[in-house]
């Protein structure tokens, strides 16, 4: 019986790739085949509905855990399936170990997906040069911060009806935690720049800047005086523009970026940049818009996604205070949910946030208001189911 079944199975397959012909089926086989590659097809169809998403969350130090909170919070009242594991790491409340740090980092490569606040650095040294912030981009590869810098309807500031996309490298450059005292009272701090970290970095840009239909990649740098180190970056991110016929490219100064962006940020599109520019170039366009409270951001490496405010803050002074803004992590944790392919509750969260703050009734402190983060959470829970009417 199970030689018939056998010749009927072996007579179906030939029959079956016949029928493809020789182009199609050569096509077929060639495609690796890959757990990766049939998650990451665009036509693959989203996960059911009835299905949990587990996401790591690490609310990290200052008014984390209080951000973190409002998600949860919101995500509750929205029924968005997605389910926490929480870690609690922090260098500065004595809760970061080896052991914590790899729990946190299996967690993340389990899920993929992470979102966290901000993990607090103590400036006194204490034998170990790399924060467990930088240890953690590292050993995940998360190379690319990408903060997207966007006015907020109903908040009026010096500028409004900004959308500009600024795209770090966060691997090396100045964090690369290589330090030492070559002589006594003489510390020498190395920035490393290498070729293949900044065309991976130039080329995220370009095509972020192509599926997301940017017009323009202006690169940020201090060439003329770091000849060699940010020479190598300029000449890479040219390199790469060059393949991109399409997108104007453009290179600027990182002291003139700064003042550009505070007269005429109008004028910026995509902006990439190495390390601590970037890092400063975040501070200052969030600022722009309304501040550390109002800006989310998000990292990537080649597999994992990690959503977090853009402007990094712990925001210590008001721990317990309830004042705290919500409003970039919960845009922060709608990112996350469009990347989890659950666009209908995307949608249903930032809508409401926004809703929220161009009515103008409920504000935090940060924005001109007297209200909580409590009253804040609360208001946008009140505007979850709210839809307009056409």
């Amino acid at each position: 019986m199970s030689a018939t079944m056998a010749a009927a199975l072996r007579g179906s397959l030939v029959t079956l790739v016949k029928g493809l012909g020789g182009p199609r089926w050569q096509q077929l086989a060639s495609r690796p085949l890959s757990v990766s590659a049939g998650l990451c097809a665009p036509e693959a169809p989203p996960a059911r509905a009835d299905a949990t998403f587990k996401v790591t969350m690490v609310p990290g130090d200052g008014v984390g855990p209080e951000l973190m909170t409002a998600v949860k919070d919101v995500f509750k009242a929205g029924d968005v399936p997605v389910e926490f594991e929480e870690f609690h790491l922090s260098e500065v409340q004595n809760m970061a170990s080896e052991e914590k740090l790899e729990q946190v980092l299996t967690s993340m490569k389990n899920n993929r997906v992470a979102i966290k606040g901000k993990i607090h650095t103590p400036m006194e040294f204490k034998g170990e040069l790399a924060s467990y912030e930088m240890r953690l981009r590292r050993k995940l590869d998360l190379f690319a911060n990408v903060v997207h810098v966007n006015s907020l309807p109903g908040y009026n500031t010096r500028h409004n009806n900004l959308d500009l996309v600024i795209i770090r490298e966060q691997t090396e450059g100045e964090y690369s935690s290589l330090e030492h005292e070559s002589v006594s009272g003489v510390i020498e701090c190395l920035k490393i720049i290498t070729r293949e970290k900044s065309r991976r970095i130039a080329k995220f840009a370009f095509d972020y800047a192509t599926k997301k239909g940017r017009n323009k990649v202006t690169a940020v740098h201090k060439a003329n005086i770091m000849k060699l180190g940010d020479g190598l970056f300029l000449q890479s991110c040219a390199e790469v523009a060059e393949l991109y016929p399409k997108i104007k490219y453009e290179n600027i100064i990182i002291d003139n970026c700064c003042m550009q962006l505070v007269q005429n940020p109008y004028q910026f599109d995509v902006l990439v940049m190495p390390n601590l520019y970037g890092n400063i170039i975040d501070n200052l366009a969030a600022g722009l818009v309304g501040g550390a409270g109002v800006v989310p951001g998000e990292s990537y490496s080649a597999e994992y996604a990690v959503f977090e405010t853009g402007a990094r803050h712990p925001f210590a002074q008001a721990v317990g205070r309830n004042i705290a803004n919500p409003t970039a992590m919960l845009l922060s944790a709608a990112n996350m949910l469009r990347h989890l392919n659950l666009e209908y509750h995307s949608n249903m969260v930032s809508d409401a946030v926004k809703r929220v703050i161009k009515q103008g009734k409920v504000r935090t402190r940060d924005l001109g208001g007297y209200c909580t983060t409590g009253d804040f959470v609360r208001a946008v829970v009140d505007n979850l189911r709210h839809r307009p009417v056409y």
